[in-house]
């Protein structure tokens, strides 16, 4: 217990934290903050200061979702939340330059996501039951960072607000054919082909979603126009005006990233044009969590813009345009978590306690590291041929009112 108490006496600075011990003695930590309110945690046994010393991400992790680190008085996201504003990413002095290749490196070695790897990476996470995605996400299951033009707005508000910004940003005109590269349960496809009138091939590693996504594209009477594939990025042929990936690009791996824009590349038009949205690190090269990539996305990475633009550059994909979303994931998030947490006996219906404080502390761990940590959201808009978008912006807002409306 000593050498937890002296990090969490240098880390809890500012708002209130209790801790007591499996032998029943009791510690505070940090200060009366009138923002937030005291939160108090119980160990159940004497191994778990140890194991989050040692690895504070997986050692906590691990420690909630057994029920050997309680919560006493507060929620899971009030103790993480609490943790992290204490030190966060935008107060730190950066990244040293060999910390900074150190990461890089071993991002590499830990994403070798190989065809059959890749498959049984995303089985993990989005083969479970459908039931468990439709008590958390909105109508239209998008599973990725909503776009909020007003905090206050409600999560199918803001997942729809998102589907326009990234349909104005791909510039679509009617008969075209889009590319949907990890296309979920087909909620992005589906829109797309709703409002702008094109074809779209959806492509998906998860055999759950393809088939909610057939069943979704006959029920709106478009299947003829909207098809899913169970293939990987790399076996698609043919040629697309347009490609959108959305939340698929963490999972491709810095050792594939080239592979990945020389492949869209080869797909897109010569005149055509790609949307990338994904999760993103604000400094440099890094790694996943211990925690994250043993319970949640094995073979996951969030990459830096440095690692995106440098692959996509060598493969002379032009980018035309970066917007960083840097609150809209906490804000998604936020109601995800509301949601699990009240859903906590379907969930525990569903699987069993274990896997609801799991999730709970995925969500929570997530919100944090959006709100105080390094991570956000990057949307890289690339063509290959310098003409193939008007000469100003202003193209996207127009399209976007006009969607939106």
């Amino acid at each position: 217990m000593r050498l937890m108490d002296r990090m969490l006496d240098r880390i809890v600075r500012q708002g209130e934290l209790t801790v007591t011990g499996a032998d029943g003695s009791t510690r505070r930590y940090g200060s009366a903050d009138p923002s937030r309110a005291p939160v108090a945690i119980r160990f159940t046994d004497a191994r778990v200061p140890f194991d989050i010393v040692r690895d504070p991400r997986l050692g906590a992790g691990e420690a909630y979702m057994n029920g050997r680190l309680v919560m006493e008085r507060g929620e899971i996201l009030d103790l993480l939340d609490l943790v992290r504003s204490n030190g966060p990413w935008d107060r730190g002095s950066g990244q040293s330059g060999l910390r900074e290749r150190a990461g890089g490196f071993l991002s590499r070695l830990h994403h070798l996501n190989w065809q059959r790897r890749s498959k049984r990476n995303v089985a993990h996470h989005y083969d479970l039951s459908d039931r468990l995605y439709d008590l958390f996400l909105d109508a239209d299951r998008q599973y990725s960072c909503a776009y909020f033009t007003d905090p206050a707005n409600d999560l199918d508000t803001a997942q729809a607000d998102k589907k326009a910004h990234i349909a104005a940003k791909l510039h679509l005109k009617p008969g075209q054919k889009v590319l949907d590269i990890g296309c979920g349960w087909g909620g992005m496809a589906l829109y797309l082909n709703r409002v702008a009138d094109v074809d779209v091939l959806g492509i998906t590693l998860s055999e759950e979603q393809l088939k909610v996504a057939r069943r979704r594209a006959e029920e709106a009477g478009a299947g003829d126009r909207v098809q899913f594939e169970l293939v990987d990025y790399r076996a698609v042929t043919g040629r697309f005006d347009r490609i959108v990936s959305v939340g698929m690009f963490e999972h491709v791996g810095p050792p594939h990233y080239r592979t990945f824009f020389r492949k869209c590349r080869e797909l897109l038009a010569e005149d055509g044009v790609m949307l990338l949205h994904t999760i993103g690190r604000m400094g440099g090269p890094g790694v996943t969590d211990a925690w994250t990539a043993k319970y949640i996305f094995p073979g996951g990475y969030n990459p830096a813009l440095s690692e995106i633009v440098a692959a996509s550059e060598r493969e002379k994909m032009i980018v035309a345009d970066v917007e960083t979303l840097r609150l809209h994931y906490a804000l998604t998030l936020a109601h995800w978590y509301r949601r699990v947490t009240e859903r906590r006996e379907e969930i525990v219906a569903l699987y069993d306690d274990r896997f609801f404080r799991m999730w709970q502390f995925y969500l929570a761990g997530a919100i944090v590291a959006f709100r105080h940590g390094g991570l956000v959201n990057y949307q890289l808009q690339y063509i290959r041929r310098r003409d193939a978008l008007p000469l100003t912006r202003d193209y996207i807002a127009e399209a976007e009112r006009a969607l939106r409306a």
